[in-house]
């Protein structure tokens, strides 16, 4: 797995545990740490984690095989 799959797979699991939090709690947690929903910081958070989210559908469609070459590479 390259750096940039982990970064963006980082990412969508922070947007995931945001969403979570929203969902059973009604709590942003991204809002609550960048000072509100509205502000520049928290509408970067956002925008990355959405950005992140469409860059791991490559991953959804990538080819098994070539999935398990990268991890026999990365092991050697």
């Amino acid at each position: 797995m390259s750096t940039l799959q982990r970064i963006t797979l980082a990412l969508v699991i922070i947007g995931a545990i945001n969403w979570g939090l929203i969902g059973f709690f009604q709590f942003d947690l991204v809002a609550a740490i960048f000072g509100g929903q509205n502000t520049s910081l928290a509408r970067i958070v956002y925008g990355l984690v959405g950005l992140s989210g469409l860059y791991c559908l490559t991953l959804l469609f990538k080819p098994t095989e070539e999935l398990s070459r990268e991890s026999n590479r990365s092991t050697t």
